[in-house]
């Protein structure tokens, strides 16, 4: 039996939602995220709306780099960037309100994140039936919480997920089993997801640029360049995807991160920042109803932007915040020497997170 799989995904969330509360934002590029304190800020931006994207300011932008952009803006004519701190409560609220809607529409859902769902339509009649009631299931999200949505329908969530992205905002694309490599041959290999820039680069080097160019390579030579995540690009290029859209799904882990005001090497400041990162990370492991963890892993930003992680598993689970404090000391040590930072670069960024839940 074939399926039928929509993803739908809210247009410019946490940017959408401020624009919807303060007239004042509307019409404007605007940027929720760290605060820019002038060009000096520290962390990323979380969400653009399409005004300050055509800045080049996305998600994940670092908000130094949101704030220059915006002065070369201003410098050449054009409005400057308005930035709003996050209010997470209030995102998480509405979308809250969005996921209710969502099921009242489709009755098996996998929520992906706080602003994406997958919907499994299997059930309906055909492809045409899955649009009209994704169609009407976007008119009740703007008759309702006054947001737009865009929505992919496909064989598979692989397939419905890149075809939510193709016609943003307030979009609606179906692709049909048949329609799958004509809709895939021609786009950039960086819709396929888990390919970020530094593996678009590799494929460039092997003129590799679109999809046609990586479903024309061969298992092997894809698993002998890019390691087993080869043949995990392989099965998308080819548009295969059978994972199934999960009603509930716990959290795969639980973490806690921190951008540091001023890069730092100093050990009393990043240990105390780990206390602190620990006792938040079991806050929520508490929070989310889950009584141990068993793997650690220690996440490091420095100032250069390299990032690398660490993990350790423990041989038996535990709820104890004080053996988290003691393994994340563990692995942070080697970043204050030259085991893990030979360069004695300063750390910009420190993270922990639990997996391994139970």
């Amino acid at each position: 039996m074939s399926r039928i799989i929509a993803h739908l995904d809210m247009d410019a969330f946490f940017a959408a939602i401020e624009e919807r509360d303060t007239p004042a934002f509307r019409g404007v590029p605007l940027v929720v995220g760290a605060d820019p304190l002038g060009g000096k800020g520290r962390g990323v931006a979380s969400t653009s709306n399409y005004l300050a994207r055509a800045y080049g300011i996305h998600s994940a932008t670092p908000i130094s780099t949101a704030w220059r952009l915006s002065e070369e803006a201003r410098r050449a004519g054009k409005p400057p960037v308005t930035f709003v701190s996050v209010d997470m409560p209030k995102y998480e609220r509405i979308s809250e309100e969005v996921m209710e809607i969502v099921r009242r529409f489709v009755t098996k859902v996998e929520q992906a994140s706080i602003d994406e769902v997958y919907g499994d339509l299997s059930g309906t009649a055909s492809y045409d039936e899955a649009e009209r009631i994704c169609r009407n299931l976007k008119k009740a999200i703007v008759s309702e919480v006054r947001l737009t949505a865009s929505v992919g329908i496909g064989p598979n969530k692989l397939i419905a997920k890149i075809a939510s992205g193709w016609q943003k905002p307030d979009g609606l694309m179906v692709v049909r089993e048949e329609e799958v490599e004509a809709f895939l041959s021609p786009l950039s290999v960086r819709a396929i997801p888990g390919i970020g820039p530094k593996t678009e680069a590799l494929l460039r080097e092997k003129g590799i640029r679109v999809v046609k160019d990586l479903r024309d390579v061969s298992l092997q030579q894809l698993t002998h360049l890019l390691g087993k995540r080869g043949a995990a690009l392989y099965d998308k290029a080819q548009g295969h995807d059978d994972s199934p859209v999960e009603e509930y799904s716990e959290p795969q882990s639980i973490g806690e991160q921190e951008t540091f005001e001023s890069d730092t090497l100093d050990s009393h400041t990043l240990f105390t920042q780990l206390d602190s990162l620990a006792r938040g990370a079991m806050g929520r492991l508490t929070l989310e109803g889950f009584k141990a963890f068993r793997t650690v892993v220690l996440t490091v930003r420095f100032a250069d932007f390299e990032t690398k992680s660490r993990a350790h598993t423990l041989r038996v689970p535990s709820n104890d915040q004080d053996v988290l404090k003691r393994e994340g000391i563990k692995l942070l040590m080697p970043f204050l020497d030259r085991r893990e930072n030979p360069h004695r670069k300063r750390i910009r960024l420190l993270g922990v997170r639990l997996e391994k839940l139970m």
